[in-house]
């Protein structure tokens, strides 16, 4: 579609054309998306009904993981459904306002999903290197701080990241992405983008980047602690290891996608897309595996479930 001056007309009805270059073969895509939107919602239920329904998982690491299992739920929702949609029935229409709706769950969750690893660092921490206090450290009221700060940080920016991109004129509607991601709408104005350019960055820098960096920074001190006494450090080793490994697949492919906006290159919007994809989808169906299932006492939970057909206590 032919761009349009500003002055004249300003869009505020859209169309997500992701992946519009594969032709007769985009409608296939619906069947490996839908099935990860599956494994996504069974795995996560499985994992939040087997910590809810056996006291001996409710303590604060359990907790925790039963948080990230309810938004690993969640967040899929704001964003597959529409997605299957246009890739099966090309139902590929969204307003604006239904776009900057979606664009600060997407944004809002997935900064939440970061911060969460942070506070599950923060719990290997105190049970690892405090042992002693770590009930005192875990206690609702004293965990609250380590909790309001990343929450008010992350809120802020996406409604100021939101709220800009809002004020925008849009000189075209063809938004190249399955979903309302905030630079795939930003790139659409007719104005200047600076500031939007600038808020998203940091953004990207202040959530996901720092948190990575105070998890690192958790990490490093267990690993010297559990070094230094010499005990059970190849079961702690390996659980710090796969979540690092975790979140730094998770962080480069943000930030791939972050900055292939921004930064003059030869990345194809597929690529582009599907990065953002694997950042967005790819943890909430893998995440119940990686803190779930090699998570010694609810794997034994979950046998025992398979086997028995209810829990039993341990």
């Amino acid at each position: 579609m032919k761009d349009l001056p500003a002055q004249n007309i300003s869009f505020t009805d859209f169309k997500l054309n992701g992946f519009y270059s594969l032709g007769e073969w985009r409608p296939f895509l619906f069947i490996p998306f839908f099935l990860l939107f599956v494994l996504s919602i069974t795995a996560n239920s499985i994992l939040i009904y087997l910590i809810i329904s056996h006291k001996s998982l409710h303590s604060p690491m359990y907790v925790l993981i039963c948080v990230m299992a309810i938004l690993d739920l969640v967040y899929p929702l704001f964003f597959v459904p529409h997605m299957l949609f246009s890739f099966l029935f090309n139902w590929s229409g969204i307003s604006l306002v239904g776009c900057l709706i979606q664009m600060f769950c997407i944004h809002f969750f997935g900064a939440l999903q970061s911060t969460l690893l942070f506070w599950m660092a923060l719990d290997r921490y105190f049970a690892i290197c405090k042992p002693l206090y770590y009930q005192k450290y875990m206690e609702i009221l004293n965990f609250l701080k380590f909790v309001v700060v990343p929450v008010i940080r992350n809120g802020l920016l996406m409604i100021i990241m939101v709220s800009l991109a809002g004020k925008l004129s849009f000189c075209t509607n063809m938004i190249d992405h399955c979903l309302c991601e905030h630079m795939a709408l930003v790139q659409l104005a007719c104005g200047d983008i600076s500031i939007n350019n600038i808020i998203g960055l940091l953004s990207a820098f202040l959530i996901p980047t720092t948190d990575f960096v105070l998890i690192s920074i958790s990490y490093v001190v267990i690993f010297a602690s559990v070094f230094k006494s010499g005990k059970g450090n190849l079961k702690a080793i390996n659980t710090c290891i796969t979540h690092i490994i975790v979140m730094t697949v998770s962080l480069i492919s943000a930030l791939v996608a972050f900055l292939s906006y921004r930064i003059r290159n030869n990345v194809s919007f597929s690529t582009r897309i599907f990065l953002s994809i694997i950042y967005l989808l790819f943890p909430c169906c893998f995440n119940p595996i990686i803190y779930g299932w090699r998570t010694k006492e609810i794997r034994q939970t979950f046998l025992k479930f398979i086997k028995n057909g209810k829990i039993l206590p341990f």
